[in-house]
């Protein structure tokens, strides 16, 4: 059985390899999203419009703004560091497909964010020492706070996301788990809910995102939208 440990992540690479090629290749966006949903029942396409914006700062105290990735799919969660639940989990997830995706070209075309919906205690050194936690490789992963001047910031930025992290006593939060998809344009396009979605499913979508390209609407497609 050693062997086969051993061979595992080499095997995953290559079905990943030959996977996410085929699927972009042979597949509109609207084909790869009814496949998909046929298989994953914790995928969930979203109309296509603007997702919710936001700025808000890094560790480091940097402005971030959702603009700064337009041209990458984003992939999208909250969490409060502090959680022993389920959080903690959702971030080695969120890892294990950034692995995966890092190990193909779209590593230049994706970003991982994480946004803190404790802004209190996730200080800056919290924020930093999160990713190491969790394996979470910072070359295109950033950790997100409103800082602790605005602690209502990002609970209400999840709320215009569909969902809401509720705190109770003890610092506690009641929350559902939902990973976003953000598309090259900034359009909201699909959430994966919990935390037993096939990895690979997220990936195939987030390759389909990467290589689909939306053309300028002719003349006659902007007079048709005008009448």
């Amino acid at each position: 059985m050693n062997w086969m440990k051993r061979a595992l992540p080499a095997l995953s690479g290559l079905l990943l390899a030959l996977a996410i090629p085929g699927v972009a290749d042979a597949h509109s966006l609207k084909d790869v999203e009814g496949q998909i949903k046929e298989q994953e029942r914790f995928f969930e396409p979203k109309e296509r419009r603007p997702a919710p914006d936001f700025t808000l700062q890094d560790a480091d105290g940097h402005a971030v703004s959702l603009a700064d990735f337009r041209g990458n799919v984003v992939v999208l969660h909250f969490i409060y560091a502090s959680c022993t639940d389920e959080c903690p989990l959702h971030a080695d997830l969120i890892a294990r497909i950034q692995e995966m995706v890092n190990k193909t070209p779209m590593r230049e075309r994706v970003e991982f964010i994480t946004i803190t919906t404790d802004p209190v205690r996730d200080t800056p050194e919290v924020m930093k020492g999160y990713g190491k936690a969790h394996n979470l490789d910072p070359v295109n992963w950033v950790f997100l706070t409103s800082g602790p001047d605005r602690p209502e910031d990002t609970r209400s930025l999840v709320r215009r996301f569909g969902h809401q992290f509720k705190e109770i006593e003890g610092g506690v939060e009641i929350h559902g788990v939902v990973t976003h998809v953000i598309d090259r344009e900034g359009s909201f396009r699909a959430n994966y809910h919990g935390l037993n979605f096939e990895p690979i499913n997220l990936i195939i979508y987030v390759n389909a995102l990467v290589n689909d390209v939306h053309p300028e609407p002719s003349f006659w497609d902007r007079l048709r939208a005008w009448l």
